[in-house]
């Protein structure tokens, strides 16, 4: 059994470097790195830089807790976002500086975009800008460095000044470009994985239609068995009670039925080997050598075996006779081998059995025509030569009302032969016994030729 194929993933589809396929295979280690790039900086800036009014230790809680954040991101990208929002608000409001709080909100802007819908990334960053705003125009101070010392110039709340309006501008800015960033980003995705999606369908549809290939040939090999098996046996059943019954009065007759015995069940194991070819495994050792496709024996030939066999058949053309190709030959010679078969097997004593092939034309369409029936027949001695099921009263006895008379797999088998091309199978009791309709249409059999004979002819 061929293995199932693995799934094509986003990484098969995307063209990347060694370094973004390592973070895309690794976006953990994406996460701490951007963690490092807010909270290292932010660290030795509280350690280190002179700060007014001893606000450095806070500087320093804003910068862990605003990392601890951004670590989430990814698995919490609106929640990060409002929670760095307002630790931002907190920062600026305690220590009078951004605090990098706006390089934070970028990172948390495009987590937004790059995973959420734009209905939902917008009012996001509405939110982050103006909160981050507000806070700047009003807590900011403006920090100046003169001669060496630091020196901290209180500014009025609420009044704008060049520095709060260039933190307000930088900081909308950043958030602006990691927005588009980030929808660009969801767009490339969403995109790359409907592509995967459909690769995946297609492979999926490709093993699907192998399985389905797959089951309709094990029906098409069970079909051919089932034809092979039980015209054959039959048949072979048949002749060896006529050789048996005839042994001793007439040699001769019983040399022939034997003869005939020998050659059915020559062909009955060619046509098995043929079927059970096609069951090589593929790149196997082949065991049976291939050969060209199998002749369909001609409606004369099978005729001619069943009435070997003991049959009354008596075959009939009627009006221009088509030439199928032998696609369609073939079903109608399985079709008309079935029915002559369940004869034999269920009503060997028939006295007339008859087989009738016509054509039939109507607007649209071209009719290839079957017919099978049988009388019923009658031992010495017994009644009627029927029941309502048309099974005469010996085979009747065997079978009483409500058992299934066979299995039914041969009926079902010409059926699914004929609706290939567009045909119906009606079997049913005839009165007198037992009647197989079957018409396929001529004209969807790519194989055939145009014109036919007008024969007219009765073979008995």
């Amino acid at each position: 059994m061929r293995p199932a194929p693995e799934p094509f993933t986003e990484l098969d589809a995307r063209r990347l470097g060694p370094v973004r396929r390592y973070f895309a295979r690794h976006p953990v280690v994406m996460d701490w790195v951007i963690v490092a790039i807010f909270v290292v900086p932010g660290v030795l800036y509280s350690l280190f830089a002179e700060q007014p009014h001893g606000s450095s230790p806070w500087s320093l809680v804003f910068f862990l807790l605003g990392g601890a954040l951004l670590y989430w991101r990814r698995r919490r990208p609106v929640t990060v976002a409002l929670g760095l929002t307002a630790l931002g608000v907190l920062a600026i409001a305690v220590t009078g500086d951004t605090a990098g709080f706006e390089v934070a909100a970028m990172f948390a802007v495009y987590a937004v975009a790059a995973s959420r819908p734009s209905r939902i990334a917008w009012p996001v960053l509405a939110i982050v800008v103006l909160a981050l705003s507000a806070a700047t125009l009003l807590w900011y101070d403006v920090i100046t460095t003169a001669d060496g010392e630091v020196l901290r110039q209180s500014v009025e709340p609420g009044r704008a000044t060049v520095d709060r309006i260039v933190g307000i501008l930088v900081t909308t800015v950043l958030c602006l470009i990691a927005l588009a960033i980030g929808t660009n980003v969801r767009a490339r995705r969403q995109h790359v994985s409907d592509l995967v999606e459909r690769a995946n369908s297609i492979a999926r549809d490709r093993d699907q239609q192998a399985q389905l290939a797959a089951a309709a040939e094990r029906t098409r090999i069970a079909r051919e068995m089932h034809d092979v098996v039980a015209h054959s046996l039959t048949v072979m059943v048949a002749l060896a009670d006529g050789a048996k019954a005839s042994g001793a009065k007439n040699p001769e007759l019983a040399g022939h039925a034997l003869d005939e015995l020998t050659a059915t069940g020559r062909a009955a194991l060619a046509d098995m080997r043929r079927v059970l070819g096609v069951l090589r495994e593929p790149g196997g050792e082949q065991t049976v050598p291939l050969a060209p496709a199998h002749e369909t024996p001609e409606l004369e030939e099978i005729v001619e075996r069943f009435r070997t066999a003991g049959l009354p058949v008596r075959l009939v053309r009627s009006g221009p006779q088509p030439t199928p190709g032998p696609a369609l030959r073939q079903t109608a010679h399985r079709i008309v081998q079935e029915s002559l078969t369940n004869v034999l097997r269920y009503a060997p004593l028939s006295p007339m059995v008859l087989v009738e092939v016509s054509r039939r034309a109507e607007p649209g369409a071209d009719w290839l025509e079957l017919r099978v029936v049988n009388q019923a027949g009658r031992r010495p001695g017994e009644g009627a030569s029927a029941d309502e099921r048309g099974l005469p009263p010996s085979v009747a006895e065997q079978h009483p009302p409500g058992v299934p008379v066979g299995t039914g797999r041969g009926i079902i088998g010409m059926r699914e032969r004929a609706a290939v091309y567009g045909g119906t199978v009606s079997a049913g009791p005839s009165g007198t016994g037992w009647e197989v309709r079957a018409s396929l249409r001529l004209d969807l059999d790519p194989g055939r030729e145009t014109g036919g004979r007008d024969d007219g002819r009765e073979r008995s």
